[in-house]
């Protein structure tokens, strides 16, 4: 029996059956999952066959949902819900508590799709999210003041400081431990309302901490979730710094794969929430509206979003002390990516050179991933000895991170060096970094 509603969404996209097939084979290659689907696979889906592997379904699924740029549900395209979804717990702290322990657990995080990034994941809105307090159970057994909030908070900023120096992938784990053995019974704990407020919030700030380290690892859509969980905490604790800080954190993460379209939705979502914002928040918005307007195509409204960051930063505070702030050496990576979306690769790599003269190097991670970027783009531009020079100084921090983006970006310099291995340089380079590059990174 034909597939109608898969027939729908198929004449709706515009696809050939081979367009299809190629699409839904790339987003299952993000997942770490290979396919070799092709137009004849499709065929069959229309015809009313129904791929056996429920992954291979939540794949076509997001492929047509990135396509029409809306979210697509399993019935909309003809499929059974998935198995999970009946199971998925309600309540924020329920949700939290089983996204922590599959996250501790590797054996279970097949289940989360954890590295297939979403774009018809249903964002709440800040309205949604103010009145759900009442999600956070008061406990029986518990009771918190300000010393506990200030214990969650103090764990938050060492976990970020390790995140920052060495990279996500001892430090995650070790996030989601305490998320569900210590601050999980502390939401559902009794206590006066500010200090139950303060706890949510708190823990709202971890769970946008823990994401963006998932983020690290290319966990993308265990990082989606953990997001979703810091949006409804800080809705629950009426943190709106939290909630647009988390807004932005998930457009950062969609631009960076290349999904321009719905990093401009999420960074526009973040702006429209936060009517007050300071100058700092400003620029940290809009610095992030005007990278996705870039990438979209959309020159004038990046450039008139540019200045606006550009203004706010020159009225903020000297100082930035959150793991979430957003400096001078921020908006120069921005003006370095927005001139790079618009054809500028020379101007690109200026600036990017500017945000590593002012930018803290205790911050290892993010070093590694930028001047990476700066080396690319140098040899993007045919400058080979001046990239070898910048992918050097990679060398030299690369073995004290563990960062699967900072694995990603090495991967990337061995591909890009290669075909030039003919040269001094390059081949100085390519030694040194095997010699401390891990085995399995090499094989």
């Amino acid at each position: 029996m034909p597939n109608e509603p898969l027939q729908r969404l198929f004449a709706e996209s515009g696809w050939t059956l081979s367009q299809c097939a190629r699409a839904v084979n790339r987003v299952g290659a993000e997942d770490a999952t290979p396919l070799k689907y092709n137009g004849s696979a499709v065929h069959h889906w229309l015809g009313g066959t129904t791929p056996r592997s429920a992954a291979v379904r939540r794949f076509v699924v997001e492929a047509f949902a990135r396509r029409l740029r809306r979210p697509v549900t399993h019935a909309e395209a003809g499929f059974p819900a998935p198995a999970d979804q009946e199971q998925r717990p309600p309540l924020t702290v329920e949700g939290l508590i089983e996204l922590g322990r599959q996250d501790m657990d590797p054996s279970r995080r097949s289940v989360l799709g954890a590295s297939l990034f979403s774009v018809a994941l249903t964002i709440p809105g800040w309205p949604d999210v103010i009145g759900r307090a009442e999600a956070v159970t008061m406990g029986r057994t518990q009771r918190i003041g300000m010393s506990d909030v200030d214990m969650v908070i103090a764990m938050t900023e060492r976990v970020s400081d390790l995140d920052d120096e060495f990279g996500g992938r001892y430090a995650r784990p070790m996030a989601a431990a305490f998320l569900v053995n210590t601050v999980a019974p502390a939401l559902l704990a009794d206590g006066p309302e500010h200090v139950r407020d303060a706890m949510k919030s708190a823990a709202s700030d971890l769970c946008y901490l823990t994401g963006y380290m998932a983020v690290d690892e290319g966990l993308h859509g265990l990082a989606q979730g953990y997001y979703l969980k810091a949006l409804e905490l800080a809705g629950a604790a009426k943190d709106h710094l939290t909630y647009c800080t988390t807004l932005r954190g998930m457009s950062v993460q969609a631009v960076d794969l290349g999904h321009g379209q719905t990093a401009m939705r999420l960074a526009d979502s973040a702006a429209a929430a936060s009517p007050q914002a300071g100058p700092r928040m400003r620029a940290f918005l809009a610095g992030q509206q005007a990278h996705a307007s870039a990438q979209i195509g959309d020159r004038n409204n990046a450039l008139v979003y540019l200045q606006e960051a550009e203004t706010a930063m020159e009225k903020a505070e000297s100082r930035a002390t959150t793991f979430a702030s957003y400096n001078p050496s921020s908006l120069l990576y921005h003006v370095g990516q927005i001139r790079y979306e618009l054809g500028d690769v020379k101007g690109s790599i200026e600036s990017l050179q500017e945000s590593d003269n002012l930018r803290n190097h205790t911050f290892r991670r993010n070093r590694v991933r930028f001047l990476s970027i700066q080396a690319e783009r140098q040899l993007e531009l045919g400058h080979l000895e001046a990239a070898c020079d910048t992918w050097g100084k990679v060398v030299e921090i690369y073995p004290h991170v563990e960062s699967g983006q900072c694995d990603t970006r090495m991967n990337t310099m061995y591909r890009r060096i290669r075909p030039y291995l003919k040269n001094h340089h390059a081949r100085a380079l390519y030694e040194r970094a095997r010699l401390v590059t891990p085995a399995r990174l090499l094989a």
